[in-house]
């Protein structure tokens, strides 16, 4: 049997743990990073290799390079695609956010057009893509949010990063439907928590947690809801998408939805008033003048402050089997490994 998986974005923070599940299984790694040299973005990964079943093989690719990933398909049975940006910092969202993540999936699909022997795609997208807006909901009559829907709301000046996964997600689908070579199998997360497993990372969850902990939003934390997953879930999704038969279209992943500040007491509870975290929930109207200082637009505050949102995750329950990590856990872990780094 070939197990052989190419695997894009494996050295990030959802990637990494993908990669050391796939080694604990045994499987060939094939990982694309985009300078092999700079060993320090996957020495971790070489560690887990030492212990694990499994190998490594590192190619070069760049997202933005037509045929990058052409040869490293070549042998793969199956690709996971998770190479995308996920920062809310940028300065030009077209370059930082958009191209990569589309021109990312065209190259790496196409790739799985060529090669002779890929017969599964399983791509990382995500809420973003189900969804723009928390306003959404309301807007469109909605009770919750499900695998039915995706993202209108959000444009390139707009929630960019939002609107990079509905767009690249969009891209797979499309020329999934114009093939009949490999299956493509995606996996929606929602806001990602838990510990990470690189020393480096530009991950926005780790940045969000950061900022929490360093008191930032000490004055006030927005009333935004989100749906919070652990990473470990998510990376046991995708192995759980790769290895079954019957996984099919896309899957929510979250434990549950809640707001900045609730996020913010489930720290307190377990840490006391260790950490400068947010005093109450900031009223709306506040936003409007501080947003700024957040990098809150004044259409974003107007479209997703104070707005409930509901997640519906039953289908990678039922389909994947999924059991998930109480976002408790996800949080103590990841706050734990904070503490001794920085």
């Amino acid at each position: 049997m070939n197990k052989t998986i190419l695997v894009t974005g494996g050295t990030g923070y959802i990637g990494s743990w993908v990669t050391k599940y796939l080694l604990e299984k045994g499987y060939n790694v094939c990982l694309t990073v985009r300078d092999k040299s700079k060993t320090e973005k996957y020495q971790h990964l070489l560690d887990i290799e030492k212990k694990s079943p499994g190998t490594l093989e590192f190619w070069e690719a760049n997202l933005l390079s037509e045929g990058a990933f052409d040869e490293p398909a070549e042998g793969a049975f199956a690709i996971i695609h998770m190479a995308s940006p996920f920062s809310l910092k940028f300065k030009d969202a077209q370059k930082e956010l958009i191209d990569p993540a589309l021109e990312g999936t065209r190259n790496v699909l196409n790739a799985a057009n060529k090669s002779s022997t890929v017969k599964k795609v399983v791509l990382t997208s995500s809420v973003a893509a189900v969804h723009g807006d928390n306003i959404d909901m309301k807007e469109l009559g909605l009770d919750e949010f499900t695998e039915e829907h995706f993202n209108t709301s959000s444009s390139l000046t707009h929630q960019p990063y939002s609107y990079s996964k509905v767009l690249a997600e969009k891209e797979a689908w499309k020329i999934y439907e114009n093939q009949d070579k490999w299956k493509l199998v995606v996996i929606n997360p929602s806001f990602v928590m838990g510990p990470s497993l690189g020393k480096i990372s530009n991950s926005g969850s780790l940045d969000f947690m950061k900022d929490m902990l360093s008191g930032k939003y000490f004055s006030g934390a927005p009333d935004l809801m989100f749906g919070f997953v652990d990473v470990r879930d998510v990376a046991k999704a995708h192995i759980i998408a790769l290895e079954s038969e019957t996984a099919s279209g896309r899957h929510i992943l979250a434990e549950r939805t809640m707001s900045m500040y609730d996020f913010s007491r489930l720290i307190k509870k377990q840490y006391g008033n260790q950490f400068k975290l947010p005093l109450m929930k900031s009223p709306k109207f506040m936003l409007y003048l501080v947003g700024w200082m957040f990098g809150l637009t004044n259409k974003f505050i107007r479209r997703n402050v104070g707005y409930d949102i509901k997640l519906n995750a039953s289908k990678s329950k039922k389909e994947l089997g999924l059991e998930y990590t109480p976002i408790e856990k996800s949080v103590k872990d990841m706050v734990d490994q904070m503490m001794e780094k920085y």
